[in-house]
């Protein structure tokens, strides 16, 4: 779950990024601000994963704000002058998003997020705990990972391992070869062979897409 601050003086492009934020399941709103100043206290005390942040604003610039954020906080502009690019990046902003705004521009900005968010691993194996036992598993052999409750099961070329832990906890750690397509499903790319409808297939097995993650599955794989 990436937690997201709006800043913008008007409410119509806050209204738009609401929209666009509430359709996909892994980001969270703390707050929609039309003040700028207002996010200081914020970014003081809670936790803030990304920051849309308009540039032109009457209290205070957004690239001057930016220059007090903490820097793991990754920041994605949002304004209607494009000659504010490149300070913009100047300030190693993740993105730079021009309005008006549209759907598909914003999810490539946020595919941006997660992968700034994947963990690094080197790694071609992942430990996991089923019941009293370890088992090495190779990322290349997981076709799916499927939620059970409070379990998650491993789906592989030749077996199944439960383990008791969220889906949640196990998505950040994973690398870039998986995604997540429904709170309850994380597929394996490399296995995908077609889209029909909302099922994703990985050759004859077929997993649900649920309507927040369809359009990044089909931007991203197809």
């Amino acid at each position: 779950m990436h937690r997201c601050l709006i800043i913008d003086d008007e409410e119509l492009a806050r209204t738009l990024l609401k929209t666009y934020i509430d359709r996909l399941d892994y980001l969270e709103i703390v707050a929609s601000l039309e003040n700028p100043l207002e996010a200081i206290n914020i970014l003081k005390n809670e936790s803030i994963d990304v920051i849309f942040l308009d540039i032109q604003m009457p209290e205070l610039k957004g690239t001057d704000l930016a220059k007090i954020i903490p820097s793991t906080t990754q920041i994605i502009f949002t304004t209607a002058y494009s000659e504010y690019a490149l300070e913009g990046f100047e300030l190693n902003a993740l993105d730079y998003l021009l309005k008006p705004i549209t759907f598909d521009r914003f999810l490539a900005a946020i595919q941006k997020i997660k992968k700034e968010k994947l963990i690094t691993s080197t790694e071609d194996k992942i430990t996991v705990k089923s019941g009293y036992d370890l088992h090495k598993i190779k990322y290349s052999d997981v076709l799916y990972i499927e939620s059970d409750s409070e379990y998650v099961i491993f789906h592989t070329n030749r077996k199944k391992i439960m383990s008791h832990q969220t889906l949640k906890s196990l998505e950040e750690k994973l690398p870039e070869m998986f995604m997540r397509v429904h709170r309850s499903f994380i597929i394996n790319k490399n296995y995908v062979t077609a889209l029909k409808g909302k099922d994703l297939f990985l050759t004859d097995i077929k997993i649900p897409v649920s309507s927040s993650y369809y359009d990044l599955v089909k931007n991203l794989l197809f």
